[in-house]
Order: structure tokens, then C-alpha cells, then sequence
């Protein structure tokens, strides 16, 4: 049986997260082959792997969405891109989003017309001057269309995949990937299961809105968008998953039907935290605070080195370690490092990629200040260490840290995003509190035992897959 993985911008090339996930469930099913297909922003990436990919992984496709068009432009080929009647009505209602003629878009680009000559041509021209007068002529036509079209090419790659054909499809969130998901559906008549760590309509949102690359109404445009696709990925889906209640909530209001939606919470081996390593004596005497992420821009690290500057000044004896790749970002991690330095704080170290257990049973703490999360995998492994985390209110931070259906008590400090003076007082009350933090660490323990662990996760995905093999088993015969 085998199992295609369907994954935008991290499996199998940045570490963490999602990847993380992703990489743990292909080892939890050594009875299945997988096939992965993999969404990158460019060919730059490609096939710079961050994994070594277990044996069952039988194959890696590439999906580029800013790429070029290689096909030949021939007279042939340009007949191929005159759309006919029931193609010009699936891309002005793929455009317009009016009614679902997604089969019918699946069909056309399953032909591989030339991408350039669609987009430039006078079909979507057409299509185009629909959406624009019926309720932006506000805006420049011109801005319009190349806005439209700059749209419309990721997606464009996207429909043009070649899908390898599996007995089941698992995307690892809506967007992109849902559209491949429910492409492979409508080829090859497979279940296709939807898991979503963060809600990837809400994410895009909350970017294109702090974005400045996009103006005015175009963010919006840019929105209803990312709506559209997941909206197909919901109706096409057999199964959607979240990792917590509020995320389930966020699904059913973005249209998931209320009976396909299934809560499964992220799990890990506790095992993997026994007998771990203790404060080596370069460590003694200080409350070390331990970061376990990739050094990004959604990681806020400039919130983290500000929290802890200012927490410094009030105590010495305080040290940060900053756990994790800074490679996919380089030109942020330089600036990272250039701000550390400026600032003069010697007590901040970058470890680059570590193995989480080697590190963390020197740390007091864990601090997250990212800007989005889903359910941080750093926090449940550090509560598998006996270990608090300050982490701020974003995704399930709160429900992990508080608690959601148990009465173990807090397990750290909850903080607002971008708030270095709020981080800071929680890093100084970790600090002066000793006997707290101990007590927030076994809190958290507590609450990783009762329904966060990696043996939960296993079996309840076990159920899946076994269910939907089965099913799909009964489809070919």
C-alpha cells in the first residue's frame, strides 16, 4: 500500500514543525510505502534535502510554484491553449470562484497547456475583465491584470502537476497542497486526508496583511484567493484533522463541513527524555532559558535577543541558548547574530542544529516568541524534560501551557506577541522562582502523559490509514 504525502515549503528540506511531523509518521508506518510530493517556492531548493529519508520513502516529486515555462512553443502546442466552451467556463468561474467547475480546470491543465501563453493570452484576458467589472473598476486595470496574473501562475504550476498515483493522498495542510490533493482525488479516485497544523487560510491572511509588497484592495483579492483553494480541499477532503479544538473551530467557519473535522492532537516519545544529560559546569549557577527553533522571521528572534537584553540588565546570571538551523534564512540570521554582538550579550549561544535531548536537559526553560504556531512540538518536549515554557499566545500555546480538559495547572507564561518587556518579566519570574518553574515543569509532564504522547498520535492515524487503505482497497476490486 502506498501512502502520497502531499507538503508546501518544509518536508523533507527544513527541519522542525511540520517536517518534524511529517518525517515521524513516515517512521511510525513502516508496513506502508510513501511517496512524497513537494511544494517549493523555486528550483533553488531542489533537492537540497535537511532529512535523511527513511527507506520506506520510495520517491520525492517537486512542485515549483515560481517557474519557468519549459514547454515548446510550437504551432501545435499554441493550438492547445484555445480554450474550448466548457474550458472558458471553468477558468472564469476558477477566477470568479462562483461555482465549483473544478473537474473541469483539473481536465484542461491535465492536457499541459503552455502556462505563458494561457496567462497572456485573450481567454484570460476575458476572464479577467469579468472579475474587474464586477466590483474593482476602483482600480487600474492594468495593476489588475498583472495582479491576477502573478496570482494565477503558482497556481497555474500547481494544476500542471504529475501526480504519482497512490491508495491514499495526505496533504499536510489546505492551499497548494489541498489543490494537488484534490486533483489526485478527481484522477485517481483515492480518500484524500487533509492535516492541518496551523489553518493555512487564517496564516496567509495574517501574512498578506502585515505584508508591503501588496497594496489596498489587492490584499484582499490575494485572501479570497487562499479561501478559494482551501475551500476546495475542504469539500473534496474525506477527513480533515487540527490539533486542537479552537483550530477545528477556525475549519468550520472557513466552510470544512462540521462532519469530516477530527481533532488529533501532535504527539512525542517521552522515552527519548529519560536519562537525559544535566547542566555541564560551564552551565552551574546560572537559570539557563533554552530556545528550540529555526532562526526565522516567524520565530520573532528579535523579540527573544530584546526580552532577554533587558532581562540581563536586572540579572547576570541568566543564559540563552538558541537551538536550531539559521541556513534557510541567512541574510535574518546575520542580522541576528550582527544585533547579538552589537548589543554585547556574551551570555547567547547558537548551537545550530542540535539533537533536542542532547541540549535541553541543561535548560531551566524553553522560550517561544514566535508571531504563528500551530501545536509547538518544543513545547510538548520540553514538558517531556520536566521543563516550563514561555511561550507567546499564538496557535495552541495557551490550551499546551494551561491546559485545555485537565487540572494539572500552568506549565509556564503565557505572553503577547512582540513583547519583549512582557517576555523579559517572565524570563526574571522563571528566574527568582525556582520551586514554581520545578512545579510548572512536572505540571507539564503531567499533561504530556495524559494525551500529548507519540503512542496517542500512532494510533489514532493507524485507525486512519487502515480505514481508508481498506476502503480504497475495496475500490479496486
Amino acid at each position: 500500500m502506498t501512502i502520497c504525502i502531499i507538503a508546501e515549503g518544509c518536508y523533507p528540506y527544513v527541519v522542525g514543525g511540520v517536517s518534524s511531523w511529517i518525517d515521524s509518521m513516515i517512521r511510525s508506518f513502516p508496513q506502508y510505502d510513501f511517496c512524497i510530493v513537494a511544494i517549493l517556492a523555486d528550483r533553488d531548493r531542489r533537492g537540497k534535502f535537511a532529512y535523511d529519508l527513511p527507506e520506506n520513502v520510495i520517491s520525492v516529486s517537486e512542485v515549483y510554484l515560481n517557474d519557468e515555462d519549459f514547454a515548446p512553443v510550437t504551432k501545435i502546442h499554441k493550438n492547445r491553449t484555445q480554450l474550448q466552451g466548457s474550458e472558458r467556463y471553468a477558468l472564469n468561474y476558477m477566477l470568479s470562484g462562483d461555482r465549483d467547475r473544478w473537474d473541469d480546470v483539473f481536465d484542461m491543465f491535465a492536457k499541459k497547456p503552455s502556462v505563458n501563453d494561457l496567462l497572456m493570452g485573450p481567454d484570460f484576458l476575458d476572464a479577467v475583465k469579468r472579475v474587474y467589472d464586477r466590483g474593482h473598476t476602483d482600480a487600474v486595470f492594468t495593476d489588475f491584470l498583472w495582479t491576477m496574473r502573478s496570482m494565477y501562475l503558482p497556481l497555474c504550476f500547481t494544476l500542471e502537476t504529475d501526480i504519482p498515483k497512490a491508495d491514499l493522498y495526505h496533504c499536510a495542510a489546505t492551499g497548494y497542497s489541498g489543490v494537488i490533493g484534490a486533483m489526485a482525488k478527481h484522477f485517481y479516485h483515492k480518500p484524500l486526508l487533509i492535516s492541518e497544523h496551523g489553518i493555512y487560510t487564517r496564516e496567509r491572511e495574517e501574512e498578506l496583511i502585515r505584508a508591503q509588497w501588496v497594496k489596498g484592495e489587492y490584499k484582499d483579492i490575494w485572501i479570497a484567493q487562499f479561501r478559494k483553494m482551501s475551500t476546495l480541499a475542504y469539500n473534496r477532503a474525506d477527513l480533515v484533522t487540527s490539533l486542537y479544538g479552537h483550530a477545528r473551530q477556525l475549519q468550520l467557519e472557513l466552510g470544512c463541513p462540521k462532519e469530516k473535522t477530527l481533532v488529533t492532537p501532535n504527539g512525542i516519545d517521552p522515552s527519548r527524555y529519560q536519562d537525559i544529560p544535566g547542566k555541564p559546569p560551564e552551565d552551574e549557577g546560572y537559570t539557563v532559558f533554552g530556545a528550540i527553533i529555526r532562526v526565522a522571521p516567524i520565530k520573532d528572534v528579535i523579540t527573544l535577543i530584546r526580552a532577554f537584553s533587558i532581562a540581563k540588565k536586572k540579572a547576570s546570571d541568566i543564559k540563552l541558548y538558541i537551538c536550531g538551523p539559521w541556513e534557510e534564512e541567512e541574510e535574518y540570521a546575520k542580522s541576528i547574530f550582527d544585533m547579538v554582538d552589537n548589543m554585547g550579550l556574551g551570555d547567547v549561544v547558537f548551537t545550530g542544529r542540535i539533537r533536542t535531548p542532547d541540549y535541553i536537559g541543561r535548560m531551566d526553560c524553553l522560550v517561544l516568541t514566535s508571531i504563528s504556531e500551530g501545536q509547538p512540538l518544543t513545547i510538548l518536549e520540553g514538558y517531556a524534560a520536566k521543563k516550563p515554557s514561555i511561550a507567546t499566545d499564538v496557535g495552541n500555546c495557551r490550551g499546551l501551557i494551561e491546559g485545555e480538559s485537565d487540572s494539572f495547572g500552568k506549565a509556564g507564561i503565557v505572553t503577547h506577541i512582540m513583547h519583549a518587556e512582557e517576555t523579559a518579566q517572565a524570563m526574571l519570574e522563571m528566574r527568582n522562582h525556582p520551586i514554581l518553574r520545578r512545579q510548572m515543569g512536572e505540571n507539564g509532564y503531567k499533561r504530556l502523559m495524559n494525551g500529548y504522547k507519540l503512542t496517542d498520535m500512532q494510533q489514532t492515524y493507524a485507525d486512519i490509514y487502515s480505514n481508508f487503505l481498506e476502503e480504497s482497497d475495496e475500490r479496486r476490486q
